[in-house]
């Protein structure tokens, strides 16, 4: 180039283009700055989102509050992160993944075992428990012991279900002739099948029979498959931290031995009744009740509700222990949750004769809702049931007995209802959902049997004819 020529000049932009191009550049410039950790966002709201499944090993609305293992395991994490806990239930695992590819939910917990419809949607954690597959039969039927038995026998199996991709497994690699039906995922139960005889066999979930064999006690565990089965939790897409924070939790709970215990107390036999014979129960008429009878007398005259049904209440809560404590922490003689006994005005659970005069007012309080047109006894023995299972899981077991065109005002047409409100085909048509139906009406049950034995004994009369009526009917084990 020539000494003295010089090059093109750059021009200077206008005003509004260098205002634009610098926004451009801003833009780039924030776009290439990593995305803040996913677990500051769940932070700055205070909230935990999960997505899960109304179902009995998941989340359900107990007598108590929301239950179910899913929801203790998601207390307790959010717990840890330091923020709230927004649990909710969809309909199925594909609502679910929805919930999870759309962001509206930041896990998925469900008892589920990640599979490739799940990959869209999330990472799976690391599975934080392996739950046994059991093969069950009919108890009048041949026990089976081995896979190989299984090819000759009709099975039963929910359509979609962990169990089919299980099943397809063995017949994939030993039992290359197997064959089975597949049930419908929401209309029945594969336990029903082998009950009735529609089937031989099923295969379930041990954690589930957990729960079912209270419908089904003619249904037996045959023998268990080689093969068990892994539960997740799956995380949004994303959200590595959050991934991370989740498998660290679960390593802690499993080291600590908090995840055997958490189990242990969410499976169907943890909450099982203090089914005591009678020798015991007149051991503790002896000495235990003399203490507490002037208590149930005063909470009767306030209660206006007889104190022998008070006490056989009690006595069925707690057999008497002021000290008595359940796994999900009900407390006292009356086992009265902490927010029961606030809404109630008591600041002591423990102390007995608070609980019992909190008991007896809760007792008067749900009766008092129970419809003027239900006749004694009935009116009691549904006030007893819902102060087991809740009034709302009673109205619930109503609407099913008019469904059936029974009498939802009889305690004997609703007694036969409540059962039904932990199978699946029956909770999804009422309000509430799943409740472990059979515990109410073995409640009320025990409850009967006590009053009895309390009537009877030595200088005392009947109790009133509202208690009285019916006492003794079903009150078999």
């Amino acid at each position: 180039m020539p000494r003295g020529h010089r090059g093109p000049r750059s021009r200077a932009l206008p005003p509004a283009a260098r205002a634009i191009a610098l926004t451009a550049a801003a833009i780039f410039l924030a776009s290439c700055r990593p995305a803040p950790p996913y677990l500051e966002l769940v932070r700055s709201r205070n909230e935990l989102r999960v997505v899960t499944l109304n179902l009995p090993t998941c989340y359900y609305l107990g007598s108590r509050g929301t239950e179910g293992l899913e929801f203790e395991l998601a207390r307790s994490f959010a717990s840890q992160l330091g923020v709230t806990l927004s649990m909710y239930p969809v309909a199925n695992e594909r609502a679910m993944q929805a919930e999870l590819a759309s962001g509206r939910a930041d896990i998925a917990a469900a008892q589920l075992t990640a599979t490739p419809e799940w990959r869209h949607a999330g990472k799976a954690a690391e599975p934080y428990a392996r739950i046994p597959q059991l093969v069950v039969y009919q108890r009048e039927s041949q026990k089976p012991r081995g896979t190989l038995q299984l090819e000759k026998a009709k099975l039963a199996v929910r359509a979609g279900s962990p169990q089919e991709r299980i099943l397809d497994q063995l017949r994939r690699t030993v039992a290359p002739t197997l064959k089975w039906v597949e049930t419908a995922p929401t209309n029945a139960d594969p336990l029903e099948d082998v009950d009735s005889g529609n089937a031989d066999y099923a295969i379930i979930d041990a954690r589930e029979f957990s729960f079912s064999h209270h419908l089904y006690p003619d249904v037996h565990v045959g023998f268990e498959l080689p093969a068990d089965r892994p539960v997740q939790w799956i995380v949004r897409r994303g959200a590595d931290d959050l991934l991370n924070a989740v498998n660290t939790f679960f390593q802690q709970q499993r080291e600590s031995g908090r995840m055997a215990k958490t189990i242990q107390q969410a499976t169907g036999e943890v909450r099982s009744f203090a089914y005591e014979e009678s020798r015991e129960f007149q051991t503790h008429v002896t000495d235990r009740l003399p203490r507490f009878r002037p208590w149930f007398e005063q909470a009767s005259e306030e209660s206006g509700i007889d104190w022998r049904l008070l006490a056989a209440v009690g006595y069925q809560e707690s057999k008497w222990d002021p000290s008595a404590a359940s796994n999900n922490g009900a407390l006292g003689v009356m086992m009265l949750m902490a927010e029961t006994a606030e809404a109630l005005g008591i600041k002591d659970r423990t102390d007995a004769q608070q609980s019992i005069f909190a008991g007896a007012r809760y007792l008067a309080e749900v009766r008092e809702k129970m419809p003027d047109r239900i006749p004694e006894p009935d009116r009691t023995w549904f006030t007893v049931a819902a102060y087991n299972v809740g009034f709302g899981h009673l109205e619930d077991a109503r609407v099913l007995a008019q469904m059936d065109g029974k009498n939802p005002d009889s305690w004997t047409d609703v007694r036969d209802e409540l059962p039904r409100l932990a199978e699946a085909r029956w909770f999804t048509k009422v309000k509430r959902g799943y409740a472990r139906g059979w515990e109410p009406v073995q409640f009320v049950d025990r409850v009967q049997r006590y009053l009895t034995l309390l009537e009877w004994q030595p200088g005392e009369g009947v109790a009133s004819q509202a208690t009285r009526v019916q006492v003794g009917f079903n009150t078999g084990s």
